[in-house]
């Protein structure tokens, strides 16, 4: 049987709300998300490493959670130094050894090594390296990372620098800056004169396009992490005003109409039964959205989830997870075991049937038997980050949150009032307490106890899947797990 190609569609800042196929009080259609479904299996708790993008990546490609890499909170920006470890194999290496085209085409963030006049001068929160060589390679990008092929942004579409990256060079060189406010926000930076920020999602769609019929003769797997409905939130003029909610919405359908691309693309190719396709999203919606003014149109990004994007609650990491295979995913299926994105490379490692060491994959378990249908899933627990770097721990139904608030940007947040007159940690029961309204820390002791030392078993073991322990990366202390990571 021929190996199966991968498609992996990954949105950025897409609730679980906004598919109509997950949430039938979404006031606008979502076709295309809905036929994935409809052909697929759904994922109904399925959740995202962190509450945020860079994090979330990470554990997608490594296999590994983000936590155990030096970022221990928050995102990288456009200039970032890689983030993926020298040596660390992700699952592009996985299956370009297997014989595989890999291509990722999109918004990177996970950093990536600029060539500079004279030493790299950082810069925080997001701002521009004034001493940039953009005329040479980069290095530590995708292509060095198991890609063969890498189309794309190297951060959010809000961060500069605001130029196209084709494999380990830069396609058009910055000439002039931009900068833009409101929903369509993105940062003062060096833009190219091609560069169009409300193009490039069409853009590089058209390039997933391409790849597919180059290589619809050879297993491949593309990559696909959009830049969207992420700020600037930019629907095209085809798109404006289509939702009958706001911006936002309008953004949410024009992707949807990216994804219906790619789907009949395959289609038109004669290889839909032995294509894969992922879609999900790397956290949950973020606020920027504007939720009040979705509200008043009837529509919530985060379902019945609480919070959004960056918070340690629900809203923040469960996602949307839809994914489609003919030959061996039952259509319409739902699945309703908890699910994590780090399982990808598990999953893939299992389908291939190749074996992982145990420096590959530490927090990976495959999914693939309950892909057929069946109930064998070896996952013990699900470990979330917030942006603030809280975590939390949901074994069950139970879900242990380190923190006293949000984590994020939801009320209560870190730092604040209503924050610091709270307990120091939350306990919800998600079968009884789904929009985690009732703290019910203090009534069971055993069980905050036994998820904490869980907790703390995994950081400092190194892995969360049966194995030799590992070590992790950086330097960070969490004092409500008694760890200090050395150096």
């Amino acid at each position: 049987m021929r190996k199966p190609n991968i498609i992996y569609i990954l949105a950025d800042d897409m609730g679980y709300g906004d598919i109509f196929y997950l949430n039938e009080k979404c006031p606008f259609e979502t076709k295309y998300f809905d036929q994935i479904g409809r052909e697929g299996m759904n994922f109904i708790d399925a959740h995202s490493t962190s509450a945020v993008c860079t994090p979330s990546r990470y554990g997608i490609l490594t296999g590994r959670y983000n936590w155990r890499s030096r970022l221990k909170s928050g995102v990288v920006g456009g200039y970032t130094p890689h983030l993926i470890e020298d040596g660390r194999q992700t699952v592009a290496n996985v299956l370009s050894d297997a014989g595989y085209y890999t291509a990722c085409i999109g918004k990177w963030h996970l950093g990536m090594d600029w060539a500079c006049h004279g030493e790299f001068k950082n810069v925080p929160n997001f701002g521009v390296v004034e001493n940039v060589d953009y005329s040479q390679p980069i290095k530590n990008g995708p292509i060095d990372f198991g890609f063969q092929y890498y189309y794309g942004i190297s951060g959010s579409l809000d961060m500069p620098p605001y130029v196209y990256i084709e494999n380990n060079c830069v396609v058009e060189l910055p000439t002039h800056i931009t900068s833009n406010t409101g929903k369509m926000f993105w940062r003062e930076g060096p833009t190219a004169p091609g560069f169009k920020h409300e193009q490039v999602l069409p853009e590089l769609t058209d390039k997933v396009l391409e790849t597919i019929e180059q290589h619809k003769e050879e297993p491949f797997f593309i990559y696909f992490p959009i830049p969207a409905p992420h700020t600037p939130i930019l629907p095209t003029k085809d798109w404006q005003g289509i939702s009958g909610t706001n911006e936002y919405g309008d953004f949410v359908m024009m992707c949807d109409a990216m994804v219906g691309k790619v789907l009949e693309k395959v289609k038109a190719c004669g290889i839909e039964e032995d294509t894969i396709i992922i879609y999900t999203s790397d956290n949950g919606c973020s606020p920027s959205a504007d939720y009040r003014e979705l509200a008043t149109k009837g529509h919530n990004p985060s379902y019945i989830f609480r919070g959004t994007k960056a918070d340690i609650y629900e809203g923040g990491h469960r996602i949307p997870l839809l994914i489609k295979w003919p030959r061996i995913i039952k259509a319409g299926s739902i699945c309703k075991e908890p699910v994590c994105l780090v399982d990808f490379m598990a999953t893939v490692a299992e389908i291939l049937e190749v074996y992982l060491p145990d420096h590959m994959g530490e927090d990976s378990v495959s999914e693939l038997d309950l892909w057929k249908g069946g109930a064998t899933y070896e996952r013990e627990a699900i470990v979330h980050q917030s942006i603030d770097g809280s975590l939390s721990i949901r074994k069950g139904k139970y879900k242990l949150e380190m923190c006293k608030g949000s984590g994020g940007w939801s009320a209560p947040m870190p730092g604040s009032e209503e924050e610091a007159a709270l307990a120091s940690f939350q306990l919800y029961d998600l079968e009884e307490d789904i929009r985690e309204q009732h703290n019910i820390y203090s009534q069971y002791p055993k069980i905050v106890e036994e998820l904490k030392n869980l907790l703390v078993k995994y950081v400092k073991e190194g892995r969360s899947t049966p194995g030799s322990p590992q070590a992790n990366n950086g330097k960070a202390v969490w004092p409500t797990i008694s760890w200090i990571e050395e150096e």
